[in-house]
């Protein structure tokens, strides 16, 4: 990235944090000790930043000046998800590996044929949201069925098997590393 690209991110960032802040230019002058029209001039590229400058702009915004300068990244932005199978249920893992919250997005289709029969119980919590078709959850002793747009969460110590209430179920679910490990194809807790 160039120079001037690096400056235009990080005059979008320090104006960003500021409104998101709702903090008015001047507010965030006093805080890092410039006028409010030098600080006008550094957001809109009207003058160059020194370091002292952004030094304090950091501190006053609550960041490090690492964060405030970082580089956009260079990564693909684009999840291009492929299907893995395994007995009757296909998942799209939707997040990158070792996703920084500690969880895997992913969405899974489940059909009749899945041969999973027995609840499970790991460590952790599970969250899923119905798309299409109708999910049946047993949880402990209750039955609770899932329809579309609807969206459940749950502590899985607590015994659970989702299945499809007739014909197919997609969802979007979101798991922590137990229920990754718990239900996810072996392979890709291995990575």
């Amino acid at each position: 990235m160039t120079q001037e690209k690096t400056e235009s991110v990080v005059r979008q960032r320090i104006r960003g944090l500021r409104i998101a802040r709702s903090w008015t230019l001047e507010t965030l002058a006093a805080r890092c000790f410039l006028s409010p029209s030098t600080l006008s001039r550094i957001e809109t590229g009207h003058q160059r930043i020194a370091l002292e400058q952004l030094v304090a702009i950091a501190k006053a915004l609550g960041t490090s000046l690492d964060q405030l300068v970082e580089p956009e990244g260079a990564d693909d932005i684009v999840i291009r998800p492929e299907p893995e199978s395994m007995d009757g249920t296909t998942y799209w893992i939707l997040s990158r590996e070792r996703d920084r919250r500690g969880v895997t997005i992913a969405k899974m289709r489940i059909t009749k044929e899945r041969e999973l029969t027995t609840p499970q119980v790991h460590p952790g919590y599970e969250w899923f949201t119905v798309l299409s078709g109708v999910a049946r959850l047993q949880l402990g002793t209750r039955t609770i069925m899932v329809h579309p747009g609807q969206a459940v969460e749950f502590d899985t110590m607590t015994p659970h098997l989702i299945e499809a209430h007739d014909g197919p179920v997609e969802m979007l679910t979101i798991f922590d590393h137990g229920g990754e490990q718990a239900h996810l194809p072996g392979d890709r807790h291995q990575r």
